[in-house]
């Protein structure tokens, strides 16, 4: 038997057809504005973390549901062409869900989601053999509640590192916080988790101010919570490092954006991976920033994911 360190990457949830239109600028409620492109590409949260995570050198496999339609064959096409393995990504006879997305010129987005197939994945789709060799668990909540526990317990079961991507925000039952090893959330997902106690400091507020925010998440018993704040970077709060490194501000790469669509998905497969290939979860995140960034310059999703060589060069320029 051999006693190397596990080092695979389970995905479990969402695969999506991508419905993208770019504008000069997004609309206002009740507003028509012209567009100037339109695209249908290859997304899903949990898709496109399982394509960043492969191209940044993860051995990763996806556990979900797509249609019998094009967009399904899509979509296993995109992901097993950039090394993930589809086996355990089943055929429904309801149709692959779709994301509706509108891009400004800014990059900035506005997305709607419909669940589609998403939606009849099911606890028993989780099977324990997927996760014999996962390091980590990468998970978010574009599935249903309960399958996304189960594949928790799975993971925990098997040892790996759970990583819970807390998107579309929802509420977290107790079972599910308790199985989570890193909880992975934007600032605003962070205020609606912790609810009236937050104070999400400013993005350029100094590290130290991050304190009352670990201590809340902590007191929730999540020990390890990673926070992005967009342009302005990441903090990463450690409850079980040292004292003096429980808080590390992760500072941001500095790049001219076009499409902002997955870049959150590019930082959650980047840190899945360095968490898989042993990093800990500050070098993770460090990595994940220059990943999420350079793939913000280029419009889609997937296609527009970095290379472990192209982020390696990043950080070293």
């Amino acid at each position: 038997m051999s006693n190397a360190p596990k080092a695979g990457i389970v995905v479990v949830g969402s695969l999506n057809a991508d419905l993208t239109i770019y504008t000069d600028r997004l609309p206002q409620p009740g507003e028509t504005v012209h567009g100037n492109g339109f695209a249908v590409n290859p997304g899903g949260k949990s898709a496109n973390q399982a394509v960043a995570a492969s191209k940044l050198g993860g051995q990763v496999s996806l556990i979900g549901a797509v249609g019998n339609d094009p967009n399904g064959n899509m979509l296993l096409d995109s992901t097993a062409s950039a090394g993930v393995d589809v086996s355990r990504v089943r055929h429904s006879d309801t149709a692959t869900g779709v994301a509706v997305i509108s891009v400004d010129a800014g990059g900035e987005n506005s997305i709607i989601i419909s669940a589609g197939a998403n939606g009849t994945l099911r606890p028993s789709d989780v099977e324990a053999a997927a996760f014999a060799d996962a390091a980590v668990v990468c998970l978010c909540l574009e599935v249903g509640i309960d399958t996304v526990i189960a594949a928790a317990q799975a993971g925990h079961d098997a040892g790996a590192t759970v990583l819970l991507n807390l998107s579309p925000y929802a509420e977290v039952p107790g079972e599910l916080a308790g199985l989570s090893d890193v909880l992975l959330v934007n600032a605003h997902e962070a205020s609606l988790f912790l609810g009236a106690e937050a104070d999400i400091p400013d993005p350029s507020a100094e590290p130290e101010a991050w304190e009352p925010v670990r201590e809340q998440f902590a007191h929730r018993g999540l020990q390890r919570v990673l926070v992005t704040l967009g342009s302005q970077g990441s903090v990463v709060l450690d409850s079980l490092a040292q004292a003096g490194d429980r808080i590390t501000r992760i500072s941001p790469t500095r790049v001219s954006a076009v499409d902002t669509t997955g870049a959150g998905d590019a930082f959650t497969g980047a840190v899945a991976a360095r968490l898989a290939a042993g990093d800990s979860l500050a070098d993770a995140a460090a990595f994940a920033s220059v990943a999420a960034a350079l793939a913000a310059t280029k419009k889609g999703t997937q296609a527009a994911y970095a290379s472990l060589e192209d982020v390696e060069a990043a950080r070293a320029s």
